[in-house]
């Protein structure tokens, strides 16, 4: 792979303007025209990437700056951009909105900033005309962060066009201050996304819908936005110097690989792909399998690994597949070893918003009016599978659902809120160690949790 790393970031003035839908599209547009194309998302979302996903055909990617650390971000987007030609990043929020207010630290212009690539501002062009020139201007002259460069704002698209004459007011007045239009996208109410309670709904809940929204995203794209000038300014990128992140190193020894059960399908949409990567090159095979279908368990399973998704949208149908949660049960009797973030955390549950999961662990869940949001300071409280008492790590919760019932202990995580200082304990270490269940979501950008968790299968195997 060269040292040229051809990349733009998406950005917006705000939440809501169109940035999944325009990454998105250029995403389908660049693909669609014979580019390899790596998307990736600023932050720890695991929605919009699945969008990514099925646009490119290359595996979701996340770069979070409060996750992963600043000296990772490059060498992620390098490890990522493998085999591809060009990186599009879907921002979050509005283009310096980060940690806290006093700096843009984990914001959109702070990623794009750490990989010194150009930015394209989406903005909303809706009720507006002149007038989106005052919004690029301020953008264009604001420090995000005391004493940080400029953001570098290649151009503007525009969100939703009224009409040919729209456009052209817009397009004069985003110009007459020296800021490129880039595109003009009309608006186009069927290619809206739905909803729901924690953002879009997942590509695998809705697959065929999907693929048709996207498709229709890459054309609307194509035929209003400038691609040539947009990869132009891609080619200015210039990605630091280093090497690339590295996923770590294997743990068989001439051992025949870790079979690890990944639940997947509509109620299982979600695991970080950093996380995949640093159990593959640790020695894991990942065999899929769907806990609102499959009756069982796949052959030679050694370890279940139930991540993200929403259980709460689809109870019912996990609650009736008595057959696999069974074959869960008797798994873990025998010590082997599950780990569970949120999503697996509420399947492991004894009861979901009234509906029975597979009660392997001594809690009750059910939907809340409140979110639960934000980044965490994590210490593990004992031994697991995954981690070590005193080990510590930055993650993210993310859930609308609340535990009824808490268990006494002994617990996952002791967290800390960065902002606020509030301590809290979280998640269930269970059955010796051996079950790791928590809302908590961890980015392993450090492979050591993957590493320990093949191991300990490892282990496993050579006592039986």
């Amino acid at each position: 792979m060269s040292d040229h790393y051809p990349t733009i970031v998406i950005g917006g003035t705000t939440s809501g303007v169109g940035k999944t839908s325009v990454a998105t599209g250029l995403m389908a547009a660049l693909t669609t025209a014979g580019y390899i194309v790596q998307g990736h998302k600023v932050g720890p979302d695991y929605i919009d990437p699945s969008w990514h996903e099925l646009a490119t055909g290359r595996p979701r990617r996340n770069l979070d700056v409060m996750m992963a650390g600043e000296d990772q971000i490059a060498p992620l987007v390098k490890q990522a951009m493998v085999g591809a030609d060009i990186s599009v990043i879907e921002g979050v929020m509005g283009l310096f909105d980060g940690a806290g207010p006093q700096d843009d630290y984990a914001s959109t212009a702070h990623i794009a900033r750490l990989l010194n690539a150009p930015i394209i501002l989406v903005v909303d062009a809706a009720n507006v005309s002149r007038s989106v020139a005052a919004t690029v201007y301020g953008f264009t002259h604001f420090m995000g962060s005391p004493g940080a460069p400029l953001a570098r704002i290649a151009g503007v698209i525009a969100n939703r066009i009224g009409s040919s004459k729209h456009a052209d007011l817009i397009t004069q007045a985003v110009e007459s201050i020296g800021v490129p239009m880039l595109g003009c996208l009309p608006r186009v109410p069927e290619l809206a996304t739905p909803s729901r309670h924690l953002g879009l709904i997942p590509v695998a809940e809705r697959t065929a819908q999907a693929h048709d929204t996207v498709s229709g995203l890459g054309a609307w794209v194509a035929a209003n936005t400038d691609i040539h000038r947009v990869i132009e300014w891609a080619n200015r990128a210039q990605l630091p110097e280093g090497p690339m992140w590295f996923p770590g190193t294997s743990r068989l020894n001439g051992h025949e690989p870790v079979t690890i059960a990944v639940a997947e399908g509509e109620a299982f949409s979600f695991q970080y792909t950093e996380n995949v990567l640093a159990l593959e090159a640790a020695g894991a095979r990942l065999v899929p399998f769907d806990p609102t279908v499959d009756r069982h368990l796949p052959d030679q399973t050694e370890v279940i690994w139930i991540g993200g998704g929403f259980p709460e949208m689809h109870a019912l149908k996990l609650a009736e597949n008595r057959a696999l949660i069974a074959d869960i049960q008797r798994f873990a009797d025998r010590g082997g070893a599950i780990v569970a973030e949120c999503a697996g955390l509420l399947y492991l549950s004894e009861v979901l918003d009234g509906h029975k999961m597979s009660g392997l662990l001594p809690i009750e869940a059910a939907m809340s009016s409140s979110l639960t949001l934000g980044y965490r300071r994590a210490k593990a409280e004992t031994d697991s599978v995954l981690f070590q008492a005193g080990d510590q790590i930055i993650g993210h919760e993310f859930h609308r659902t609340q535990l009824t019932r808490l268990p006494q202990g002994p617990h996952a995580w002791t967290l800390t809120d960065p902002y606020s200082g509030v301590v809290t304990q979280e998640g269930v270490v269970s059955h010796g160690g051996n079950i790791h269940a928590a809302y908590l979501h961890t980015q392993w950008i450090d492979p050591s949790p993957a590493q320990r968790l093949v191991q300990c299968a490892l282990d496993k195997r050579a006592q039986t």
